[in-house]
């Protein structure tokens, strides 16, 4: 890995930490509550970041993803505080279905286990 790719993954790291830090302690949307980050991807030059965030109550999943739509700015400020950096990238929030897809594939291995398949 060089190291303009370490750079970047850490600071990847710092951000996921940071936001997550911040959805519990200092959010006062309760909507937020039961969301996670799961994963942030900078750009290569760092000025946008796409933040994916995942939820145990799939049931309120539309509501989840409007309460991040109105903490992006909000999640920004906060981020230049805590991480104290030059400037902070601009921040899209996106769901995260990786838990559901491993699920499907899950279900389809085990059917094709099942009928002898696999």
């Amino acid at each position: 890995m060089g190291k303009s790719n370490f750079k970047k993954s850490k600071f990847e790291g710092q951000i996921l930490e940071k936001l997550n830090v911040i959805l519990r302690r200092s959010v006062g949307d309760i909507r937020l509550q039961n969301a996670s980050i799961t994963k942030v991807e900078l750009s290569p030059d760092f000025s946008h970041a796409k933040v994916f965030w995942d939820t145990f109550d799939v049931d309120k999943r539309d509501e989840i993803k409007d309460a991040f739509q109105k903490f992006t700015g909000r999640a920004r400020s906060q981020l230049a505080e805590a991480l104290k950096v030059r400037s902070i990238p601009e921040i899209a929030f996106f769901y995260d279905s990786q838990y559901e897809a491993e699920q499907a594939i899950l279900s389809i291995l085990e059917s094709e286990s099942k009928e002898g398949k696999y």
